[in-house]
């Protein structure tokens, strides 16, 4: 898949912590390093896939590149604009180009407002369409994600969980956004809608110049949508590949682990070796000193517990990954 070369999206030594809170008098007592020092870049019309296991900081990062959560120190760079020097006008303005499609359509979506209103909602907001312009918007979105027109007459409560997503995406590409934030849309859905979805947003990518950050948990998702995939463990990306170069010659042994997971269909694939990881994560209230992978890596030595590996690049160009041993 081709892409453009110039970033269209660049973080740069993003932290995003949240404060721990004790006593009567609520007194701040630590603090949560949900993210905690990401940078990465992604190019015009490609996508990143974000993988990790649950509480890594994937959705906490996606919501902080769109400035719905406020970074600590760092910063994001849309289109060459410092997003955290914006005010709130200029962000405003702004967030016409870039949207998000949350993971739960059965609490995005408000259940008392009618489906042609939600998605017509951001063009009165922006003010980029008149009062009889917006319901032809509404029914063009409907039609481009595959839902019929007639349907800006229906509660979200009558639709199913995989048409709902639709209208979340359609809700989100209503003022032609170039960037979208796809927080695990297709988590709640089975397999065949997964697919279908799939398709639909490479169809918009290729045909819109669209630009994705594709958080999952399926990794066999992330591999068929994703020209390239970082991945992120406690707060910090340990590796950043290319799709096929990452799914093939994984160099972190928690990139390895979480590969090793991932179901096959090839029996002659079956026999092969899943790497337990022992233990949960550590708490990203106080992480480990080091590599925050130590306590869990099975060929971890004693510079690991001591020393932050860099996220520097190794064998391919374009592969980088943060491990002493790599």
């Amino acid at each position: 898949m081709e892409t453009k070369d110039e970033p269209l999206v660049v973080v740069d030594n993003l932290h995003t912590y949240f404060p721990v809170r004790a006593g009567v008098l609520q007194k701040k007592v630590a603090d949560l390093k949900a993210v905690a020092g990401v940078s990465f870049h992604i190019k015009r019309g490609e996508t990143l896939g974000l993988i990790g296991e649950s509480g890594c900081g994937k959705t906490t990062l996606g919501r902080s590149i769109l400035q719905l959560l406020k970074p600590t120190s760092g910063s994001v760079y849309f289109d060459g604009a410092d997003l955290s020097k914006l005010n709130a006008g200029e962000l405003r303005k702004m967030r016409q180009h870039m949207q998000m499609m949350f993971e739960n359509p059965y609490s995005s979506l408000d259940p008392g407002m009618k489906v042609g209103k939600i998605i017509a909602e951001p063009l009165q907001i922006h003010k980029l369409a008149s009062k009889e312009e917006l319901d032809d918007r509404a029914r063009e979105m409907l039609v481009m994600v595959g839902l019929e027109a007639d349907m800006t007459e229906r509660y979200p409560s009558e639709f199913s969980g995989g048409q709902r997503q639709r209208i979340e995406l359609a809700r989100a590409l209503t003022l032609r956004p170039s960037f979208i934030v796809c927080d695990n849309p297709l988590a709640q859905l089975d397999v065949s809608i997964q697919a279908q979805l799939i398709e639909l947003l490479t169809w918009l990518r290729n045909w819109r110049q669209l630009t994705y950050l594709f958080i999952a948990h399926d990794l066999a998702l992330v591999r068929r949508i994703s020209h390239r995939v970082a991945v992120m463990y406690l707060g910090i990306i340990v590796e950043t590949a290319e799709t096929d170069e990452l799914f093939g010659n994984a160099l972190h042994p928690y990139t390895k682990a979480l590969l090793s997971a991932v179901p096959v269909p090839d029996p002659a694939e079956r026999d092969r070796r899943i790497l337990l990881l022992p233990g949960d994560p550590p708490s990203p209230i106080n992480p480990p000193s080091g590599c925050r992978f130590h306590p869990r890596c099975n060929v971890a030595i004693e510079r690991c517990s001591q020393a932050i590996p860099d996220l520097r690049e190794i064998g391919s160009e374009g592969h980088e990954v943060a491990c002493h041993l790599a």
